[in-house]
């Protein structure tokens, strides 16, 4: 059996604008649409001190909280 071959003549897929980099071009800027739009200052309790912040402070330390827990449960376990 040969190896197939991995060249395409379709035009799909090449290029500066491939589907992947228009969807992270658009989440890049959803991202910041949102941080522009949620610069109120919001209060958070941390057990018992009170903490003032912009509200997406807030959200990007849980996201980073959350990819640091994933991280953690699902990391790679020698065998």
């Amino acid at each position: 059996m040969s190896p197939k071959d991995v060249s395409s003549s379709g035009k799909s897929g090449s290029g500066a604008f491939t589907p992947g980099r228009i969807l992270v071009l658009v989440i890049a800027v959803l991202s910041i649409v949102f941080i522009a739009e949620n610069t109120k200052d919001v209060e958070v309790r941390l057990i018992v001190p009170l903490v003032t912040a912009p509200l997406y402070v807030w959200l990007v330390v849980m996201f980073v909280a959350g990819m640091a827990c994933g991280a953690y449960v699902f990391r790679r376990r020698p065998k």
